[in-house]
């Protein structure tokens, strides 16, 4: 059965899906027009969403936020580790294609954290594995994700210059490096570490984007620090590739 024979089921996930981008509910008559549903119809789908907990009406604010059923549902989903599941086989072509190490970080605070590693043949001996943190202005993966948040976001997580730990001396040792960083990385599409976690070790990592745009994970090649500049382009490029599939996989896109 096609979409175009369910317009209702169509019309609820599109509500849904609106409350999810917002930072905060919104009113039906906003809804109605951002959806672009008549009122009536809108007013009726979220009489029921809110009938199934899916939504929540606030009568103070004159209007909608996403109900605790949503929640549980995204919750159910992270329970059922996606994210990992869809990068998995990705991972693995990487390897496979480029001969090194791939990995698959998230940001938590100013911190990245490993979900995912994948290793050739013959590995690397590396610090960076599956649960490990590591300083997100100091790894690839996290600057990657850094380099498309909003730069009050990334002013709050590095608040002072008492965040800007090092490990082997090297790095960004201020906001304004890491900003002028990030905005060079940005532009390139890639970011790129150079032992800055271990010396003698490179990184090149590309972001992974959610349904809005946002970052929500990267997608990292970790090698000997001594490649030439051919080798690393086609390595980042490969990043690059790898993160623009599992961007389509989560139904994501890249920011505009």
């Amino acid at each position: 059965m096609t979409s175009s024979r369910v317009p209702a089921a169509r019309q609820t996930l599109a509500i849904l899906t609106y409350l999810a981008s917002r930072p905060g509910p919104a009113g039906a008559a906003v809804i109605a027009r951002e959806v672009g549903l008549p009122r009536s119809t809108a007013y009726h789908l979220l009489a029921e969403l809110q009938a199934a907990d899916f939504v929540v009406h606030l009568p103070e604010e004159k209007a909608y936020g996403l109900g605790v059923a949503a929640f549980e549902v995204g919750s159910a989903y992270l329970r059922h580790d996606p994210l990992e599941r869809l990068a998995r086989p990705l991972l693995v072509r990487l390897v496979d294609q480029a001969g090194e190490t791939a990995q698959l970080g998230i940001l938590q605070g100013n911190e990245t954290v490993y979900l995912l590693k994948e290793q050739p043949g013959h590995p690397l001996t590396l610090i960076t594995d599956v649960g490990v943190r590591l300083p997100a202005h100091l790894t690839a993966s996290g600057r990657a994700m850094l380099a498309h948040l909003p730069a009050a976001q990334v002013r709050a997580l590095f608040p002072s210059v008492d965040a800007f730990t090092s490990r082997t001396g090297r790095g960004p040792t201020s906001l304004r490096e890491l900003r002028e960083l990030i905005r060079v990385e940005r532009g390139r599409g890639y970011a790129e570490e150079d032992g800055l976690v271990t010396a003698g070790y490179a990184s090149v990592a590309a972001c992974v984007f959610d349904h809005g745009g946002r970052p929500t994970a990267a997608v990292a090649v970790t090698f000997a620090g001594d490649v030439d500049v051919r080798r690393r382009e086609g390595l980042a490029g490969a990043a690059v590739a790898t993160a623009d599939a599992l961007t389509g996989r989560i139904s994501g896109r890249r920011p505009s």
